[in-house]
């Protein structure tokens, strides 16, 4: 560990972050243009409502999956904080006990989620000539999901011991396996949507042996000891509490989705949930760089919080902070001067090329902002801070966008959906900047 307390507590802070966010947003873009080639895939060669299936299908399966990440990232900040302070044994115990417990919880959502498949479609949107299609899809991802749960445990965990090109390869691996499987499954086997869904559980399996091949591997240096396993009551207290803001998030945007499938449902049919589905693939795509600089952040400032490094903390946070907005702001003028190419990309629908380029404008508009949102929630994950952490990151999905998705198309049609967004980005970054200022002011002993 030594190699890694030199980097993370003595590098400078700008080399550190780059190093760490470049692979993050690389693994990023390519997990998310995987996404975006799914969809262009299903899209072109199955039809319109097999983008509105996906759309409805995803939040689920991430929502199952997030039990995963939120473990990975609550126990990466122990252990990122535990091997500043030199706790080597505190680090290889919190490893152990994130394995069984993603292993145990998300094995039972998946049993819920096969016995109870059509009503949480339901709920969760697959309306009319949607549900057949999205059910078909549902049924065969689910079994893929235990692994996409355990890779999104072990990613972060990867990054705290200082290996960010292992994390990005994990995440570049199943996107290839992906879209070469959907070629194949698709056009050629001829297998719709069930073939869609054999080569996105298929990927996520490759995926999560990938990463259990790097942690019994020499590379890694937190091994897989059984007798870790047994749980510490102790270490998953402190787990569940950091790692559960990251499933709220998930849980507050899988609720957002049911919220937004349902107005867009009511107020634009069919086609305006195939027009959010174009738009999230864009935002999971267009916003890699900025998710990127958030997840470089999470080591460096734990490992610093744990040193005690407090002026390195700081300009951590200025550095990201500034880093991020610079990137936000380079990506609306993207979408500002290329939505309609962007649009094209997706779809030969002429309605869909139509309408979504206004509503993807508007759903980017304040995205140079953005960055003030993650950094403020990931710093207090960073420093083993659940409450602040929790509220900072329920702001956005939770707080706002859920209400204002709810209650502005009953004023201002479909478009109400598309204006939510920036209205709650605005408002949630005010809180943000708040609160994050108070705690530098006040445990850093400095200001931003």
């Amino acid at each position: 560990m030594i190699e890694l307390a030199n980097n993370l507590g003595s590098e400078k802070i700008s080399k550190l972050l780059i190093k760490q966010a470049v692979p993050a947003t690389i693994g990023i873009l390519v997990m998310s243009l995987n996404m975006i080639v799914d969809t262009i895939f299903v899209g072109q060669w199955i039809g319109v409502l097999a983008i509105a299936a996906i759309t409805v299908v995803l939040p689920i399966a991430f929502l199952i999956s997030s039990i995963g990440m939120g473990i990975g990232i609550g126990g990466s900040s122990i252990i990122s904080r535990a091997l500043g302070a030199g706790r080597s044994d505190k680090a290889f115990l919190t490893f152990g006990n994130q394995i069984s417990l993603t292993l145990l919880l998300s094995i039972i959502f998946v049993i819920v989620g096969i016995f109870f498949s059509v009503p949480i479609l339901n709920l969760f949107g697959a309306k009319g000539d949607i549900l057949p299609i999205a059910a078909i899809y549902f049924n065969v991802i689910i079994y893929g999901v235990p692994f996409l749960a355990f890779a999104m445990m072990g990613n972060p965990v990867i990054r705290a011991e200082g290996k960010p090109k292992f994390a990005m390869i994990a995440m570049i691996i199943p996107a290839i396996v992906n879209v070469g499987l959907d070629v194949v499954f698709i056009k050629y086997f001829n297998w719709g949507m069930w073939g869609a869904g054999l080569a996105t559980s298929i990927s996520y399996a490759s995926c999560g042996l990938f990463i259990l091949y790097f942690f019994f591997s020499k590379k890694s240096e937190l091994k897989i000891i059984p007798k870790n396993f047994l749980l510490d009551i102790k270490i998953v207290k402190e787990i569940i509490a950091l790692g559960g803001v990251t499933v709220v998030r998930q849980g507050a945007i899988s609720l957002l989705m049911i919220v937004l499938n349902y107005s867009l449902f009511v107020y634009g049919g069919e086609i305006a949930i195939s027009i959010y589905g174009i738009i999230n693939r864009v935002m999971m795509f267009a916003l890699s760089p900025v998710l990127g600089v958030s997840q470089g952040f999470l080591p460096v400032a734990g490992f610093n919080i744990g040193a005690q490094k407090n002026e390195r903390v700081k300009e951590t946070i200025k550095t990201a902070i500034t880093f991020g907005t610079v990137l936000g702001t380079i990506i609306f003028v993207g979408i500002l001067v290329f939505k309609e190419e962007i649009i094209r990309i997706f779809t030969i629908d002429a309605t869909l090329i139509q309408e979504t380029p206004n509503a993807l404008l508007i759903v980017f508009l304040v995205t140079p902002i953005v960055t003030m949102q993650l950094i403020g929630s990931a710093y207090f994950q960073a420093a083993g801070k659940a409450f602040p952490a929790l509220l900072l990151t329920l702001l956005k999905q939770g707080i706002f966008l859920i209400p204002l998705a709810y209650f502005l198309p009953k004023y201002m049609g479909v478009s109400g959906v598309w204006w939510s967004f920036p209205i709650s980005d605005v408002l949630s970054t005010i809180i943000t900047i708040i609160i994050l200022k108070r705690e530098v002011t006040k445990n850093l002993k400095s200001t931003l």
